[in-house]
């Protein structure tokens, strides 16, 4: 499995807050899916100085390119045009 460090900033237009909560129990059921069978390792939302969600971040592992691939087809954040700035990088969670 190759674990992912994915860092995405929401878009910043009147509507993006609207289009995030429409869609987050979606989101959310997702994450509990990925947690069920192993692949989502951490993650939460990126807030800021006010406490305002303006961003995630997640590791998550997949076992191959075409896993991660079908999960950022099918992310609501994505379709749902949520998240405008997405960085997908290799990651390795320390052994501590």
């Amino acid at each position: 499995m190759q674990q992912y460090l994915i860092t995405a900033y929401d878009y910043t237009d009147p509507e993006a807050l609207q289009r995030r909560l429409a869609v987050r129990e979606n989101h959310l059921a997702g994450a509990r899916r990925l947690k069920a069978t192993g692949n989502f390792l951490t993650g939460g939302a990126i807030l800021d100085a006010e406490g305002k969600m303006i961003g995630s971040m997640m590791v998550a592992q997949f076992a191959t390119p075409e896993d991660l691939a079908a999960w950022q087809r099918d992310e609501p954040y994505l379709t749902g045009r949520v998240w405008e700035k997405v960085e997908i990088q290799p990651f390795r969670m320390a052994d501590v």
